[in-house]
């Protein structure tokens, strides 16, 4: 379909479920839908924070983050 060559810009990851790996926590990290990334924001919605030996909590709202805090993403496979 000729509207499906407009999308071919949008990384690969964007508007699927990640996890965000920050740069100075090692044991922490972020969950969710990456829905936006514009100029060096990335915003996640559906979000939980996860910490090593501890259950995810719950985030409301939409979490912002700079990619000068992010270390990778972990993107999940597409089923």
């Amino acid at each position: 379909m000729w509207w499906q060559r407009l999308l071919w810009w949008r990384p690969p990851c964007l508007v699927r479920r990640v996890i965000v790996n920050l740069v100075h926590e090692e044991s922490e990290a972020i969950e969710g839908v990456l829905w936006r990334y514009r100029g060096g924001w990335c915003v996640l919605r559906d979000c939980s924070a996860l910490k090593a030996g501890q259950p995810p909590k719950a985030m409301v709202g939409e979490v912002v983050i700079h990619r000068d805090r992010i270390a990778y993403f972990q993107v999940e496979a597409p089923a």
